[in-house]
């Protein structure tokens, strides 16, 4: 039987050339006019996840 992919997980990770698995950062959607400035430039980033799930998600996204 084929394996086949996450549908939920590639749409809410990628992975970087080098290898790493990237995010976006939580608390972006609304709420936001309350933040202050740093804290709303820091949200536009991606974020690095833990190695710890590094194996698993890969093996659900690339497939």
């Amino acid at each position: 039987m084929k394996v086949k992919t996450h549908k939920a997980a590639s749409k809410r990770f990628h992975v970087t050339k080098r290898g790493k698995l990237l995010k976006r950062c939580a608390g972006q959607d609304h709420f936001n006019a309350r933040d202050e400035g740093k804290i709303t430039r820091k949200k536009r980033r991606d974020v690095t996840i833990s190695k710890c799930y590094d194996r698993s998600l890969k093996k659900m996204i690339i497939t």
